[in-house]
């Protein structure tokens, strides 16, 4: 997936270089009509599986070009879960339920970004595939929650946070035998401000009037001020904070959907 992304990123750069001449080829394409796109997507990356999270961009049509290529205000709003590179799914010896075995907190990424949508080729009509760069930055919200896990006292089930486990007299005792429920401790939730960047590409597959789809390949860099500890260190001599990061980097791919005015 990583020669994938370095794919990419080389065609970026030449699409950068030739897309003023491709722009002024089609310079009566149907596309030029709309001013404002409105999109929803589901998004993949390399921090958190298949199904990473949810987003929303807009873009919409500058008066200005860019190199004379036509350029676009580029607002996203993304909410993502950012997952530690040990995550493993456990089964229990007491159940078959699974769970994230270590696993004291989820990262969950709320990321406000501003940028330039730069139209590399436009579609012709209702054929090809229209292209555009983007580059954007903003700040991200980070949402530390715990992670909650069931464990049996007696004939009793319950449900508590993973790191409150055999921590001595008072704290609850036992393995876990499954995952707690999704919303729970969040409540609890710590927060934590940073600041991300990406660098992608738009490739708009289809229209139907005033409907669109496409992806969004990208790559995205995020920073915290501390290191957010999803899963610490269990080694005696070890810092909790070891195997964690405040600094992530990921290529992702968006699949979206939405409407243009």
């Amino acid at each position: 997936m990583r020669t994938i992304y370095k794919l990419t990123a080389i065609a970026l750069t030449s699409w950068l270089l030739i897309g003023g001449k491709a722009w002024a080829q089609n310079t009566d394409s149907e596309d030029e009509t709309y001013r404002v796109i409105t999109t929803y997507g589901i998004t993949s990356n390399t921090n958190s599986g298949i199904l990473g999270g949810l987003s929303f961009r807009q873009s919409k049509l500058l008066s200005g070009d860019f190199f004379g290529l036509p350029q676009y205000r580029y607002l996203s709003i993304e909410l993502v879960n950012v997952k530690h590179p040990k995550e493993l799914q456990t089964t229990s010896n007491f159940a078959s339920s699974r769970y994230i075995y270590g696993k004291e907190n989820y990262l969950f990424a709320l990321r406000g970004q501003y940028g330039r949508e730069i139209k590399l080729f436009d579609r012709s009509g209702d054929d090809g595939i229209a292209v555009s760069g983007i580059f954007a930055a903003g700040p991200t919200i980070g949402i530390i929650k715990p992670y909650y896990v069931k464990i049996q006292e007696g004939n009793q089930t319950r449900s508590v946070a993973f790191s409150s486990l055999n921590q001595g007299a008072g704290s609850p005792q036992g393995a876990p035998i499954g995952s707690g429920g999704f919303f729970q401790g969040l409540g609890e939730s710590k927060l934590t401000v940073g600041l991300n960047v990406k660098a992608a590409m738009s490739f708009e597959l289809s229209t139907f009037r005033n409907n669109t789809t496409g992806v969004e390949i990208g790559f995205l860099a995020e920073v915290f001020p501390n290191k957010v500890i999803i899963i610490p260190n269990p080694g005696p001599n070890g810092s909790r904070e070891d195997g964690n990061r405040n600094f992530f980097t990921s290529g992702y791919i968006t699949l979206f959907f939405g409407n243009k005015k």
